[in-house]
C-alpha cells in the first residue's frame, strides 16, 4: 500500500458573510495516496471547490488537521503557505491561465522563478514541454496556440518543479471532446510514467470514471468513496 501524500481530518470551513455564518465543510476527512489518480465529484456547493482550495494550500481550514507530504500545513501562515505550495502543489485550470504575452517557455518556467531556481531553469522547461508534446511551440505565445496546446502548456507549467500533487480543477470543461480525451490520456500517461499523484476536480461522469477513486463531496462532509 502506497504511503498517504494528503491526510486531511476533520476539516471544517466557516465563512461570515455579514452576520450569516455559511458551513462550506463539515468535518470533512479524506486521505489520498502517493501516485493515486483520484476524481472529487459533487453538485454546486457541496464544497468541492473549498476543499480543493485547502488541499492546494490557497486557503485555511477553520478548523482540523491537514498534512500534505509529510508537512502540517493548516496552520501556516500565508507566506509559509505560499512557499509550500510552490515547492509541492502542481495547478491545472479550467481557463488555462497563462500569461498572454509571455512563450510558452516562460509561462513554464514561472514556477521556477518564484521559487528561486535558477539552475537548468531554461532546461527544465524545455523538458516539461517536450514531456508534453509541445517541442515545437516552445516559442508561440498563447494565442498562436489552440485549447489544447494552451493546456499542455499548463501541464507542463504546474510538473516543471516536480510537486508532490498536481490538482487539476476541471481540466476538459473548455475543450471539445476529442481534445478532452487527449488532455486525460496524457494526464494518466505521466501518473503512470512519472508516479504523479493526480487530483481532479470535475462535473464530468466520463473523465472521473477514467481515476482509480472517485471522492463524492455532499454538504461538507464526504458521502462516498470508490468507482
Amino acid at each position: 500500500m502506497a504511503e498517504p501524500v494528503i491526510v486531511a481530518e476533520n476539516l471544517t470551513k466557516v465563512y461570515k458573510m455579514g452576520d450569516v455564518e455559511v458551513h462550506a465543510l463539515r468535518g470533512l476527512s479524506v486521505k489520498i495516496y502517493r501516485g493515486e489518480v483520484a476524481a472529487i465529484m459533487g453538485p454546486s456547493g457541496s464544497g468541492k471547490s473549498t476543499l480543493m482550495n485547502i488541499l492546494g494550500c490557497l486557503d485555511h481550514p477553520s478548523a482540523g488537521s491537514y498534512q500534505l507530504d509529510g508537512e502540517q500545513v493548516a496552520h501556516l501562515r500565508d507566506d509559509q503557505l505560499s512557499a509550500i505550495r510552490n515547492r509541492k502543489v502542481g495547478f491545472i485550470f479550467q481557463s488555462f491561465n497563462l500569461l498572454s504575452r509571455q512563450t510558452a517557455l516562460s509561462n513554464v518556467e514561472l514556477p521556477l522563478r518564484y521559487s528561486g531556481k535558477t539552475e537548468n531553469r531554461r532546461q527544465r522547461a524545455r523538458q516539461a514541454l517536450i514531456d508534453v508534446g509541445l517541442e515545437d511551440r516552445i516559442t508561440h505565445r498563447p494565442y498562436e496556440l489552440s485549447g489544447g496546446q494552451q493546456q499542455r502548456v499548463a501541464i507542463a507549467r504546474a510538473l516543471v518543479n516536480d510537486p508532490a500533487i498536481i490538482m487539476a480543477d476541471e481540466p476538459t470543461g473548455n475543450l471539445d471532446s476529442k481534445v478532452g480525451q487527449e488532455i486525460m490520456d496524457l494526464l494518466l500517461k505521466l501518473n503512470k510514467d512519472k508516479g504523479t499523484t493526480l487530483i481532479i476536480v470535475t462535473h464530468d461522469p466520463k473523465v472521473a470514471a477514467q481515476a482509480g477513486r472517485i471522492i463524492r463531496i455532499r454538504d461538507g462532509v464526504v458521502e462516498s468513496e470508490g468507482l
